[in-house]
């Protein structure tokens, strides 16, 4: 696998300079993985985390890789069912066999033997392709836990596919980001400089909550503040000054 980066705290997710807050959705999606990881022997070992866009999803599901030393795949729009289980091989370090069949043995036996978790990420896509059922096969021949990360749809998605639902343990659902997330983005995003309680409400605010987007602004006040010389920052300093929605701007009159 390749190099991962090894944390301490269940709750934190990772920012530029690769250091890592603590946010309810890496919290979330950690236990969910834990959870599959202890279940009773009887029980199915796959949890999902699903959610909009922006979420944090993705930066949970690398925190996860990294406590459980799980194999962590991004999965891709145009992956087939022998290229999802070449993927894998590959963050497995192992050469792919030449059938798929094949393939699926080398994986299976790495899953069992190791007893690391599989994270797939941007599962859609494969849910899309219908090569998910590949995912309940390796779950089935190695009793492995495996946490799938989907957008909002992705549990409606996988109902035509009833005996991979049924397999599921946790449904977690990713939160929008909260006052203390948005506190824990700031210290990360903003290091040495003081935002006012007023322009981080407005900054939730004005991005509906997205983690994502509360980090764009976030270094946009950053940015602002560095070229102005500024420590501490309040809505009134901020004044008129745009605060980025995620919408483009209309087309103004020439």
């Amino acid at each position: 696998m390749g190099q991962v980066m090894i944390m301490d705290k269940a709750t934190t997710t990772i920012n530029p300079n690769g250091r890592w807050a603590p946010l309810s959705n890496v919290a979330l999606c950690s236990r969910a993985l834990e959870r599959a990881l202890n279940r009773s022997p009887n029980l199915p070992g796959m949890v999902a985390m699903t959610g909009p866009s922006g979420y944090g999803k993705s930066m949970a599901a690398s925190y996860c890789a990294n406590k459980f030393s799980g194999f962590y795949v991004e999965c891709r729009s145009y992956f087939t069912k022998k290229s999802l289980v070449a993927a894998i091989l590959k963050e497995m370090d192992i050469r792919a066999g030449r059938t798929l069949t094949e393939m699926m043995d080398q994986a299976a036996e790495q899953l069992d033997l190791s007893q690391r978790p599989l994270i797939l990420d941007e599962s859609d896509h494969i849910a899309d392709r219908n090569a998910i059922e590949i995912v309940r096969d390796l779950h089935e021949m190695a009793r492995t836990s495996i946490l799938l990360i989907g957008e909002e749809q992705f549990p409606k998605k996988l109902l035509k596919f009833e005996r991979f639902h049924n397999r599921m343990l946790v449904w977690q659902l990713a939160q929008p980001a909260n006052a203390t997330d948005a506190a824990a983005l700031a210290d990360f995003y903003c290091p040495g400089v003081a935002i006012a309680e007023d322009l981080l409400d407005r900054v939730c605010q004005v991005s509906r909550n997205v983690p994502r987007r509360i980090c764009v602004n976030l270094d946009n006040i950053r940015d602002y503040c560095q070229k102005n010389g500024l420590k501490r920052i309040n809505l009134g300093d901020w004044g008129k000054r745009e605060i980025y929605s995620g919408e483009a701007p209309p087309r103004r009159p020439a």
